[in-house]
């Protein structure tokens, strides 16, 4: 793939007896949605931790913007960012102290602008001078992934971002997801939610025992079952959308303004 932001080529990882990745490959466009989907256990973490430097492959090849992992991983570092599956967020300092710490860490000019960008990109506005440990998960999520893209990385990591989140608080994050794509970041998601995956990428990957047993959109993934037959039948609302609907259109901005 000419346009590749990511590419893996026969990672394996082991530890031990235990042969966690077993020859991964897949690449991923520029500015583009790419989930990884598997189950607990299947490797989904190993792999980010592979592309984020933090962990060192048996064999295989890796680069992120043509960048090598493993014999430049300073150079993969200045391009990238990584959030894990809780919130690294201070929850004694505010909002915007959290983001003006890691701008000033990262030798940023104007730390303090930066902060206020971020606060606003991710309407954090109003919340920014409340310590975080007044934040709803939904927030602090947001919180952390605003952190996360200080410096305008070329590539963010999200590894399984609404582990533990309200529905209310997954589609935060989902509408974050998307407008980073939609401003040309590129994103490698790890989720074991279907629907999370469904909602967001624009290509998925299935991640199954070390190894990738599918890789195609969603459409594609569909073609692999047989033609779905047509059938009435009564559409039931989900429980999502049951409690969506009860709780109404200005739960979000209600739920902030009071924790």
């Amino acid at each position: 793939m000419k346009n590749a932001a990511i590419s893996v080529r026969g990672i394996e990882k082991s530890y031990k007896d235990l042969h966690v990745l077993r020859g991964v490959d897949f690449e991923v466009e520029k500015g583009s949605i790419f989930a990884l989907l598997g189950s607990n256990g299947a490797g989904k973490t190993t792999m980010v931790r592979i592309l984020s430097t933090l962990l060192k492959s048996d064999s295989g090849t890796a680069t992120v913007q043509g960048i090598d992992v493993a014999t430049n991983p300073v150079g993969v570092r200045e391009r990238i960012s990584l959030t894990g599956q809780f919130a690294a967020v201070d929850e004694v300092l505010t909002g915007r102290e959290n983001l003006v710490l890691v701008a000033k860490l990262r030798h940023l000019p104007d730390a303090g602008k930066v902060a206020d960008d971020l606060l606003t990109t991710f309407r954090l506005t109003d919340a920014g001078s409340r310590k975080v440990g007044t934040y709803s998960g939904g927030m602090r999520r947001r919180l952390d992934i605003a952190m996360s893209l200080v410096g305008d990385p070329e590539v963010i990591y999200l590894d399984e971002p609404t582990t533990g989140l309200d529905p209310e608080a997954r589609l935060e994050v989902w509408g974050v997801v998307k407008e980073l794509a939609n401003s040309g970041t590129t994103v490698l998601l790890t989720t074991q939610y279907l629907d999370e995956a469904e909602q967001l990428a624009d290509r998925i990957a299935i991640l199954h025992e070390g190894r990738i047993i599918a890789n195609d959109t969603l459409a594609g993934l569909k073609r692999l079952l047989p033609a779905a037959k047509v059938e009435y039948v009564e559409k039931q609302p989900t429980l999502e959308e049951i409690f969506l609907t009860l709780i109404g259109p200005q739960a979000t901005t209600t739920k902030e303004d009071a924790a």
